[in-house]
């Protein structure tokens, strides 16, 4: 038997212990009566797995690519935002946890390190950038510039927060960014970001972009652009012809708009709409390395994990995030042997009712 906590579900316990209740509930909570929030998890319980049998499973691997990029597992570490709230590593410790696995990590902008940091923390390790665009452009301009610079190898602009959700667990605990943690974005926008609210950040959104942005994101850009927060067909077509190189069905984990579906509900409308134009992938919900599988055989190159990450960051600091990625990818080795599926590459839709 293993040491320590054996699922994603433990290291949320362990970092529920460990989190005071402002930083815990901005971690852990969601929009308004949470209701997309628990449908992220619940809804993968609605599928089930459809294994097949006298396959040679003798040499398994969880490895494959993202847009070109070799992984050592379909899992990527999300942006979070102030991940030295949940511990002292913060976003440098999450990097070299996601270098061990090899594997992508992918920095929000309200990040509590610089990009040259995180890069400087883990110079092997494949990462890309999130990006919010800002008011001040020329303050999201300075970020973009500055992670191209350190070798991150793709931009991800998030699509859905104009403004903040409805986080009333935040409300119930008045919580601001605490002292002695900053957000170098903020800081360069308003002089400080210690104190600031959810909703104060949010203030600092342009809400005025449209595809056109997009557009010019594009252009400028040297490495490829995703877009994170499609959600509908229609949008996910407008994003493949505007030239995104792919496309993540997120719900920004039920932080922003309650009530609308899981996102493994949305996932098969998705890829239908991008027809393989673009790479599709999924945040949201995922727990379990079967969690991963069903989200391959419906269509997703890879999924992304956030709260997970940062529950074994809050338990162990980049130990504790690393465990939670080994966990997973054991747990996903052990699932394509009994699919019956050598590879990421051989799950498909054939393999979830």
């Amino acid at each position: 038997m293993p040491d320590g906590p054996l699922n994603l579900d433990d290291f949320e316990a362990l970092a529920a212990e460990l989190l005071e209740p402002g930083p815990l509930g901005y971690f852990q909570g969601g929009a308004g009566d949470e209701r997309t929030l628990r449908a992220n998890v619940e809804a993968f319980a609605r599928r089930t797995l459809r294994p097949r049998v006298l396959v040679d499973v003798s040499e398994v691997s969880t490895a494959t690519t993202v847009l070109g990029t070799p992984v050592d597992l379909p899992v990527l570490i999300a942006p979070t935002a102030l991940q030295r709230m949940a511990h002292p590593d913060g976003e440098p410790g999450m990097a070299r946890a996601a270098a061990a696995a090899n594997t992508i990590m992918i920095l929000s902008t309200i990040a509590t390190a610089r990009p040259s940091e995180v890069a400087a923390a883990a110079p092997g390790g494949p990462r890309w950038f999130q990006v919010y665009m800002l008011k001040d452009r020329g303050v999201t301009r300075a970020l973009i510039d500055e992670a191209v610079a350190h070798d991150f190898g793709a931009l991800v602009l998030t699509v859905d927060a104009p403004r903040a959700g409805r986080r009333e667990r935040d409300w119930r605990t008045q919580f601001m960014v605490p002292p002695g943690i900053e957000m170098p974005a903020v800081s360069a926008a308003v002089g400080h970001s210690q104190g600031i609210t959810p909703a104060e950040f949010f203030s600092l959104m342009d809400t005025t972009i449209t595809w056109s942005d997009l557009d010019r994101l594009i252009a400028d850009s040297p490495v490829p652009v995703l877009l994170k927060g499609v959600f509908t067909s229609e949008d996910a077509r407008l994003a493949c012809e505007h030239g995104a190189a792919g496309v993540i069905v997120s719900n920004h984990g039920g932080r922003q708009l309650d009530g609308v579906a899981a996102t493994i509900d949305v996932l098969p409308e998705v890829v239908e709409a991008v027809d393989g134009r673009a790479e599709v992938l999924l945040d949201g919900g995922v727990r379990r390395g079967t969690d991963v599988l069903t989200a391959l055989a419906l269509g997703a190159k890879a999924v992304l994990i956030g709260r997970p990450a940062l529950w074994g960051l809050a338990a162990d600091g980049e130990a504790g995030a690393r465990r939670v990625l080994e966990l997973l990818q054991q747990e996903i080795e052990l699932g394509l042997t009994l699919l019956g599926t050598p590879t990421p590459a051989h799950v498909a839709r054939a393999h979830v009712r």
